[in-house]
């Protein structure tokens, strides 16, 4: 599997306290098109707000509640697995988003191909049929939150849904995709026509990055 931006956000870097201790330090990855290059699907705007704003506050706040506590060593995906209340909060929603922004790419769309493709089909009879279900599992989640495609300890392709910061590593899922549906990731764009928003992500996907994940 290609190495990401993801695996390197979750490598981090290291900083020293005053104290002389090494406590881990996240940052805010780059995102690999720019800001406007998802138009019409993602304005500018939502890019400048969602990643600017949202996703770097995550960031910031992980960053001021693990010094001091048993997380301050840990990578990310351990801080997920292991922490709750504020800061698996916020860890997770930093892990979140930048596997939701790693997902897209500018002329996007199509189709999988290879063993994700095979995998789609002998699940849900055609991608058209995915689509279908995983456009219903994002519009039918109530509040804010994630919808999810993930491979179970069987190999097996599901469709799941996670509330708020939920993250399907605490549940010994392996994430493939996700579409953020919270309000702040479309509204600039779409208002509330949830809908519309999850129905132009698929023009976006960047199925080379999706495919490898499985």
């Amino acid at each position: 599997m290609r190495k990401t931006i993801l695996t390197f956000f979750v490598l981090a870097a290291i900083s020293i306290n005053a104290q002389n201790k090494t406590i881990m330090k996240f940052e805010l990855p780059k995102l690999p098109y720019a800001h406007n290059a998802l138009e019409p699907v993602i304005s500018q705007e939502t890019i400048d707000f969602h990643y600017g704003k949202h996703h770097q506050a995550y960031v910031n706040n992980l960053n001021n509640l693990i010094p001091g506590t048993k997380f301050e060593n840990m990578d990310l995906v351990e801080i997920i697995k292991e922490s709750d209340g504020p800061i698996f909060n916020n860890a997770a929603q930093v892990w979140n988003h930048t596997f939701y922004f790693e997902s897209f790419k500018p002329n996007g769309g199509g189709k999988p191909t290879g063993k994700l493709a095979e995998a789609i089909d002998k699940k849900w009879g055609s991608l058209e049929n995915f689509q279908k279900e995983f456009n219903t599992a994002s519009t039918s989640l109530f509040g804010s939150g994630w919808a999810w495609l993930v491979k179970n300890k069987d190999g097996e392709l599901e469709i799941v849904k996670e509330s708020n910061a939920g993250n399907p590593l605490t549940k010994g899922l392996t994430p493939i995709l996700t579409f953020d549906v919270w309000e702040h990731a479309y509204y600039l764009d779409y208002q509330n026509r949830r809908p519309d928003h999850v129905g132009k992500l698929w023009d976006i996907i960047n199925w080379d990055v999706v495919s490898s994940r499985y």
